[in-house]
This record gives structure tokens, C-alpha cells and sequence, in this order.
């Protein structure tokens, strides 16, 4: 039984022997491009980065300190525990339990805050990057550009640094 990936992988080099034989007639273009990499290292990707590090370092500083007054606080309960009367003891570990489930209740906040502006940035990057390859597929000439599923690549059809170069280019003259 053929899974998908490799169903996926035999249709392309089915299409692949189909070209290669229709390519005695006609030169065929193809691109491939490394998604991973231009998320990675475009200018609109490190500027996407850069400005969700400025928007949530703050709440993280935040959460990062609030844990360690939190463990400062449980240290310190536990050296004295040994000489507090019971009734303090339960009161301080309760308020411990407490502060430690508000605390949880921040971090899964703040992560779904960053996860969904993550997902934002990432958006309006890939949504640049596809109008970048669709103008070098127009003005190219490509017959096929290839992202997804690809094994190997040769760098002959690797086209992923004019695609970043393009976004750079556009990430300095372009706003959003």
C-alpha cells in the first residue's frame, strides 16, 4: 500500500518522466524552493521575528520573574517550615499553590497570545513570499516551481536565494 508522501513522490516522478519525455520537444523550466529557509532568513521573516520579540518581551521578562520570586517564595517555605506553627504553614503553602495556578494561568495566555501572532507574521510573510515566486514564475518563464514533498534538488533548479533576494528587495521599499 502507497502512502500519501509517497504517493505524492511517485506522481512526481511520474510527471517528472513525462516532462523529461516531452522535453525532447520543448525546454521545460522548473523551480524549486526551500519554504524553510525563506521563512528563516528573509528580511520580512527576521523583521516578523524582531517585532514579536518587541511585543511580547516584556510579558516574558514578566513570566520569568514572577516564576522565580514564586520558587524564591518555595525555598523559603521550605527552610522554614520545620519551626512554623501548622496552621502557618498551611496558609503560606496554599497561598503558594495559588500564586503557582495564576501563574500557569499567564503562561497559557501569553503562549496563545504569541501563538496566534506567530501565525499572523507567518501569514503575512508566506503571502509575500508566494507574490515574490509568482512574479519570478511570470517574468521567468518557469513551467513548474516546486515547494512541498520535494526529496532532492539540485542547486540548478534551487531558486530559493532569488526569492529571498526579491523579498529583501521588497522588504526595504514596501511596507506591510
Amino acid at each position: 500500500m502507497i502512502k500519501l508522501p509517497q504517493f505524492r513522490a511517485l506522481g512526481l516522478a511520474l510527471l517528472l518522466a513525462t516532462v523529461g519525455v516531452t522535453a525532447a520537444a520543448q525546454e521545460i523550466k522548473i523551480g524549486y524552493i526551500n519554504g524553510e529557509r525563506v521563512l528563516r532568513e528573509s528580511t520580512p521573516a527576521k523583521a516578523a521575528q524582531a517585532k514579536l520579540e518587541t511585543e511580547f518581551g516584556k510579558r516574558e521578562r514578566e513570566l520569568a520573574d514572577d516564576t522565580s520570586r514564586l520558587k524564591a517564595e518555595a525555598d523559603k517555605l521550605d527552610k522554614e517550615a520545620p519551626t512554623l506553627p501548622e496552621a502557618e504553614r498551611n496558609r503560606r503553602q496554599r497561598d503558594l499553590v495559588e500564586q503557582d495556578r495564576d501563574l500557569q494561568r499567564k503562561r497559557r495566555a501569553f503562549q496563545e497570545d504569541l501563538n496566534q501572532r506567530k501565525n499572523e507574521e507567518l501569514a503575512n510573510v508566506v503571502e509575500r513570499a508566494n507574490r515574490v515566486i509568482k512574479q519570478i514564475f511570470d517574468s521567468e518563464k518557469y513551467d513548474l516551481i516546486v515547494q512541498e514533498g520535494v526529496v532532492f534538488a539540485g542547486p540548478r533548479v534551487d531558486i530559493t536565494d532569488k526569492v529571498i533576494k526579491a523579498l529583501n528587495a521588497g522588504a526595504s521599499g514596501a511596507g506591510k
